[in-house]
């Protein structure tokens, strides 16, 4: 069932369902849209990301969510806080990925600012990361223009890791 979430000027966010197969395979099988990803995925494999995602929604209280247009429905890309692990340390990450159509729109900071203000509100988290491929530089601007300040490096999925971090008292 299509729980909503949150919502901001111009978009919704609600949660996953496994119904959103097609919506999330316009993002992973675009090899553009999945440049910083280690590949594609294909339809076995977006299932496996919307159980993992209802697993967090179950565990967690909180996932990756559906975002659309507020005023159409109209299927944008997902954003939310999902726990990952950096360096030992379990964290609380603001995460991202839209469809290659809808970039440039300013939907990716709008829907992450939001997230941010879930986290510290809702949540009562004290500290949210996002985590970008070093390379991945709209991805790292978006993680700026919410407030997040570049803690480190790492390494992680098998490459070199921005890690942008925020405190509630920022």
């Amino acid at each position: 069932m299509k729980q909503f979430i949150l919502s901001t000027d111009r978009l919704m966010l609600r949660s996953m369902t496994r119904d959103d197969a097609g919506h999330l395979m316009e993002i992973f099988g675009d090899p553009t849209a999945m440049t910083y990803y280690p590949s594609t995925k294909d339809e076995k494999q977006t299932m496996d990301w919307i159980d993992w995602t209802l697993g967090n929604y179950e565990r967690h209280g909180t996932g990756l969510w559906i975002v659309e247009n507020k005023g159409t429905g109209e299927f944008l890309g997902q954003c939310g806080i999902v726990p990952q692990e950096v360096e030992g340390v379990s964290e609380m990450e603001i995460g991202y990925l839209f469809a290659r159509r809808a970039w440039g729109n300013g939907y990716a900071t709008e829907a992450a600012a939001a997230c941010k203000r879930y986290g510290f509100e809702e949540l009562n988290l004290q500290k949210l990361v996002s985590l970008t491929d070093i390379n991945n530089l709209p991805s790292r601007k978006v993680a700026e223009r919410i407030g997040m300040t570049l803690e480190k490096h790492t390494h992680k999925w098998g490459k070199e890791i921005a890690v942008y971090s925020v405190f509630l008292t920022e």
